[in-house]
This record gives structure tokens, C-alpha cells and sequence, in this order.
């Protein structure tokens, strides 16, 4: 069964181009020699990039190959002016980064619901021949084309938006955690890789606040290799303010484990250690107190450790409030405040586009359409003695 979720979406954009200004020359009865009245051309359409808090994926866009603004008007008699091409509007997830699919540069990057990023700006219209009248020059017979169309195949890259991120191996109760803590119904069960894709969900807190947390696919170590599902999805906790390790109770070594995951977001972005982080010991229920104790000794001292129990409902409660106090620490406001404007997306590497384009289902070219019609002339009149000048 394909999946509604859709974070990775390939398609080719073409803004139009400007219309030409027209050279004419007004000629009516009892007017022989009117002088010049070319209009000038209209500035074609934009392709712009919208955020839209409404959207969640990609899946809009996945099938939506290309994306046109109309071209300008041709200027007309008259001075008329052409017609103004429509901008083509391209409504995204916030969150949505964008890159040259062909360089793989890092382009721009829409984080709030309304904000507008021209990706690729209309040509400008020419002018027409009324414009270019002078003292010596009264009957200008030339008029000046308008600005080509900008094209680019661009890819479209969705990290979520939320603050806290949920990191732990395959079967660590992260799923589980996320359904007891919010009305989100991600798929449980007891094997590795149950969770194939991103989940959000919203945790009530007290006195009617909230948070956002999200649920990745577990990783495994040697993910930073292509091992398991590798790294496609930790994109989506890049920029949680907050990341919650996850560590079965069960396991034989909690700190190994956690340090092993700690390596792994090392490996695909330094800077994510930077991050406020929480390491909670799930699954506690199957441990006594007598245990707990002997194991809190032997735990990292750098970071608030719970022992929690999604299950039973035990140490939730602190879980929440220990996850409250650290996203409103003073120290974190100020991260995110610093690092709001200081976000570095990095460029993608150009050997690896073809197979991560192959991994995300988007290997197929997405063919451009020739729609160049500057074959077709303007329907300008053309009086017998105009006389075209090549300027």
C-alpha cells in the first residue's frame, strides 16, 4: 500500500517571459503621420513559493510534474499595454527546503504559514517604439523585445516542523510513547521498522498548553552507511528544539546504546548535538526499584535521564515535565532565537543525487516542455513603409 506521505517531490518550474513592445505607427484618416503609439509588453508571470500552514506533505505535488506562469502580453496600438502573465503559485508545508536538482545548491528554505519566496522571476516586458521617441528620432521604427523565461527543476525536501524529536532503535517504544502522550495513532507492534514513516502528534500539557513531538523510523548503527533505512528520516528532527533518546530498560548496555545513537546524528550533522537532549528508559515496567537505582549510577550525568513506562503510565508524568522545563530553559530560547536565522542547510553532493533520487522514487527524468512560440508573430499591423532595424 503507497503511502500518503509524501517528504521528497522532484518537478520543473518555467516562469513566462515578457511580452515584446510593438512598433507602431498611428495612421488614420485625416492623420497620415501620427507619430508613434507602439504599447509596451507585459511582464510575464513568477513562480512563487508559498507556505501553507494547511499542508502537512508533499503529497499535493507528487504528481504535478511541471509547474507554468504565463507569459506577457504583446504591447499593442494605441499604447496599449499588454497583459500582465499570471504568477504560478506553488502552496508548500512549512518547513519545505528547496534545492537545484540539477547542482544540488541549497536555494531557500519556506518556514512560516504565508510567507512567499520568488523562485523564479517573470521577464519584463519590451518596450514599445512610443517610448523611444526623441527630438531627433520622432518616428522610431523599432521597439524592444521582452525578457526570456527563467527555467530549473528543483527539489523539494519537507523537514518537520516540530519541538521534540524522538530518537531511539527500532522497537524502543517510540511509537507507543507518542500514542500515550497525544491522540496520534501511529502503527504498534512488536517487531523491528513497525514505524515506516514520520508521525506529529500534539501533547497536552497543563493549564490548556502543548507541545509538538514527532516520531521517526528507528535507526540502527551503520545507519550513517545506508544500513536499515538509513538517514532519510532524521531530516525531520533537524529542527526540533528537543531530542528524546530512547532506550529500552531491557537492553544490555543503556549507555552504549545511547552514545551508538549519538555517533549516528554526529555522523549526519554535527550541529545537531548542540541540541537541548532528554534520554528516557523505556519499558521500565519490567524493571523493580532496586534495579532502576543500580542503573541510574551507571547512566550519562550530562542530561536529565527518566524511567518511563508508556504501558503502565509510569514516570509519564515527570516525562512531561522535565520535556516542558527544558524546551523553556533560557539557554534553549536563546538557541532557537540564535539559530533561527543561522540555520545552515548544506548543498546536496552531486555523485549522490542520482541515488537518492532512485531511493525517494524520483530516478525518472521529469521531461521539460518546449512551449518557446517566438515563432508566432505579433498581431501588430505592419504599415508598408516600416522598416525593421536590428538594434
Amino acid at each position: 500500500m503507497e503511502s500518503n506521505f509524501v517528504d521528497y517531490v522532484k518537478i520543473y518550474c518555467r516562469s513566462g517571459k515578457g511580452g515584446k513592445g510593438s512598433m507602431h505607427l498611428r495612421h488614420v484618416k485625416y492623420q497620415p503621420n501620427g507619430g508613434p503609439d507602439g504599447g509596451d509588453g507585459g511582464d510575464g508571470g513568477s513562480v512563487i513559493l508559498r507556505g501553507n500552514h494547511n499542508y502537512w506533505t508533499l503529497l499535493h505535488l507528487k504528481y504535478q510534474r511541471h509547474v507554468f506562469a504565463e507569459h506577457g502580453g504583446n504591447g499593442g496600438r494605441d499604447r496599449s499595454h499588454g497583459t500582465k502573465g499570471k504568477n504560478a503559485y506553488i502552496d508548500v508545508p512549512c518547513g519545505t527546503v528547496v534545492y537545484n536538482a540539477e547542482t544540488g545548491k541549497y536555494i531557500c528554505d519556506v518556514t512560516y504559514d504565508g510567507q512567499e519566496v520568488v523562485l523564479l522571476q517573470g521577464g519584463r516586458g519590451g518596450l514599445g517604439n512610443w517610448q523611444f521617441r526623441t527630438s531627433t528620432n520622432q518616428t522610431p521604427r523599432f521597439a524592444q523585445p521582452g525578457e526570456p523565461m527563467q527555467e530549473m527543476t528543483i527539489i523539494l525536501e519537507l523537514k518537520l516542523l516540530a519541538d521534540v524529536g524522538l530518537v531511539g532503535f527500532p522497537n524502543a517504544g517510540k511509537s507507543t510513547l507518542l500514542s500515550a502522550l497525544s491522540s496520534a495513532k501511529p502503527k504498534i507492534a512488536n517487531y523491528p521498522f513497525t514505524t515506516l514513516e514520520p508521525s506529529l502528534g500534539i501533547v497536552a500539557y497543563r493549564d490548556n498548553q502543548s507541545f509538538v513531538m514527532a516520531d521517526i523510523p528507528g535507526i540502527i548503527e551503520g545507519a550513517s552507511e545506508g544500513k536499515g533505512l538509513g538517514l532519510r528520516f532524521l531530516r525531520h528532527i533537524e529542527r526540533n528544539s528537543l531530542l528524546l533518546f530512547m532506550v529500552p530498560g531491557d537492553t544490555d548496555d543503556i549507555k552504549h546504546d545511547y552514545e551508538v545513537l549519538l555517533g549516528e546524528l554526529e555522523r549526519f550533522n554535527p550541529e545537531m548535538l548542540s541540541k537541548h537532549r532528554v534520554l528516557a528508559v523505556t519499558k521500565s515496567d519490567l524493571l523493580d526499584e532496586e534495579l532502576i537505582q543500580m542503573l541510574h549510577e551507571t547512566l550519562p550525568h550530562d542530561l536529565p535521564v527518566v524511567f518511563i513506562s508508556s504501558v503502565t503510565g509510569y514516570g509519564i508524568d515527570e516525562l512531561k515535565d522535565i520535556l516542558w522545563r527544558e524546551l523553556n530553559s533560557e539557554s534553549n530560547k536563546l538557541q532557537e532565537i540564535t539559530s533561527e536565522d543561522t540555520l545552515v542547510h548544506r548543498d546536496k553532493v552531486i555523485s549522490q543525487l542520482p541515488s537518492e533520487l532512485k531511493e525517494e522514487g524520483m530516478d525518472d527524468d521529469v521531461e521539460t516542455v518546449d512551449t518557446d512560440d517566438s515563432g508566432d508573430m505579433d498581431d501588430v499591423e505592419e504599415l508598408d513603409d516600416f522598416e525593421y532595424t536590428d538594434e
